[in-house]
């Protein structure tokens, strides 16, 4: 098979090497927006170019007789790779344009969970100008969120007692939404613990990952700005120390629902991961927000797992046997953490070289936002090198990922904290608090 990766950080990276591992022999191609020697090393040919544009990635794909194609970011799915792949039958892992707006689209995604009854839906409204903000800000009081409907690498979300500290901060934040043309969602803040629980979707069947948690607050503590995620977790018996059984059954029963709502408002079925980004509240299970792809980093996690043929996995997703699947995952902890340029997320430091010559398990380092230089790694401006721990214990695994991070040399910070004893008790003791 000719696989097709669109996208080159390390979620791809972490995807690419999966690929590898199939015993179903492939040939595997990336569509980059930047050079990841950890994918290139592995593919027949890595080709830089624009990844959100269709015609430019229908026509690579076409040209290396691709068979099966899995799209890695958001932003190719909200501008219709999918749709212009399926045109020239090429069967993709990722949903279409219509689809996809389970992300794209904030407003899209309540308003479906409204309409279809589906549990886990906070108090909301939409907004295109300042109509009702301000009489809407005082009935949800000092408990509010403002998201941007739209695209914003995880940076659009405004919470108040943490990006925004009054209502006339609040309308300021809408403003400048406005003053782009955008529209944008209020609703309730949720008070709880967050977790990502990510499904194997082909639109008639779901199979569950393990729930992981995203950290994506770029300092320790969980302060400082919102980031695209600076690490990420999961404990073992697919299960998070401060979550029960019966929280996990619910968010499964969320997405399910969300698939079968997709398939019945566009009469199509949903073809790849269905992430739904959940909180344990102490009125049960929220729902935060959806994607419609793998996070990162919590696909690092995934793929650390994953038992099974990953390329097995994606033929039952386009051919709608997934049914047919047994896919397993290891009893295991992992802990993932990125190291990010100094000055990130506002005002990254660029080109600056990166040493990872100390090392020790090479295959668990995942290039993301890097460069070649004259042979040598440097940093391009957004996270740039993920480490993953695994180990029968958080705690073990937590000790792994750090001891490797620190080994990785040049202008760079992480979150030390991700995984620690300190951090998961914080957790498990603000839900005791919560739920009494």
């Amino acid at each position: 098979m000719n696989v097709l990766i669109v996208g080159s950080g390390a979620r791809e990276h972490a995807i690419a090497r999966s690929i590898k591992k199939s015993k179903i022999p492939n040939k595997l191609y990336c569509f980059a927006s930047n050079r990841n020697p950890g994918i290139e090393a592995i593919s027949e040919i890595l080709e830089i170019g624009k990844i959100s544009d269709p015609q430019t990635v229908s026509s690579f794909a076409e040209k290396h007789s691709i068979d099966l194609a899995i799209i890695g970011p958001e932003a190719p799915l909200a501008n219709g790779i999918v749709d212009a792949l399926l045109k020239i039958n090429i069967q993709c892992v990722g949903p279409t344009q219509d689809l996809a707006q389970i992300e794209t689209s904030k407003s899209f995604t309540r308003d479906l969970m409204k309409k279809y009854t589906i549990p886990g839906c906070p108090q909301y409204q939409t907004f295109s100008d300042l109509t009702n903000v301000a009489e809407y800000l005082k009935i949800l009081g000092e408990n509010y969120v403002v998201k941007f409907d739209g695209l914003m690498g995880g940076k659009g979300v405004k919470v108040s007692g943490e990006h925004i500290k009054s209502h006339a901060e609040a309308i300021k934040y809408c403003e400048q939404i406005i003053a782009k043309n955008g529209k944008f969602v209020i609703e309730e803040k949720l008070i709880g613990e967050e977790f990502s629980l990510m499904s194997f979707c082909d639109g008639e069947h779901l199979i569950h990952m393990p729930p992981v948690q995203d950290h994506k607050r770029a300092y320790e503590n969980d302060t400082g700005p919102n980031t695209g995620g600076m690490g990420s977790y999961n404990d073992t018996n697919q299960s998070l120390p401060f979550l029960t059984n019966s929280d996990i059954d619910s968010a499964k029963v969320i997405n399910i629902a969300i698939a079968k709502a997709l398939k019945i408002e566009f009469g199509v079925c949903y073809k790849g991961v269905l992430y739904g980004g959940f909180i344990a509240t102490i009125d049960g299970i929220k729902v935060i927000e959806y994607n419609a792809r793998f996070g990162d980093p919590e696909a690092m996690n995934i793929f650390s797992l994953l038992q099974s043929d990953f390329i097995e996995i994606c033929l039952g997703i386009t051919n709608t046997t997934l049914s047919e699947y047994d896919v397993t995952f290891s009893n295991k902890a992992t802990v993932c953490k990125y190291a990010v340029p100094e000055g990130y997320p506002d005002s990254p430091i660029k080109g600056e070289l990166i040493d990872i010559s100390k090392v020790e398990n090479h295959d668990q380092l995942y290039f993301a936002s890097v460069d070649i230089k004259e042979d040598s790694l440097i940093e391009a401006g957004s996270r740039t090198i993920a480490v993953v721990g695994i180990a029968d214990t958080l705690q073990e695994a937590e000790a792994i990922a750090e001891s490797e991070m620190m080994r990785i040399e040049g202008p760079l910070f992480h979150r030390k904290d991700i995984g620690t004893n300190q951090l998961i008790n914080k957790r498990i003791c603000h839900m005791k608090s919560l739920r009494g």
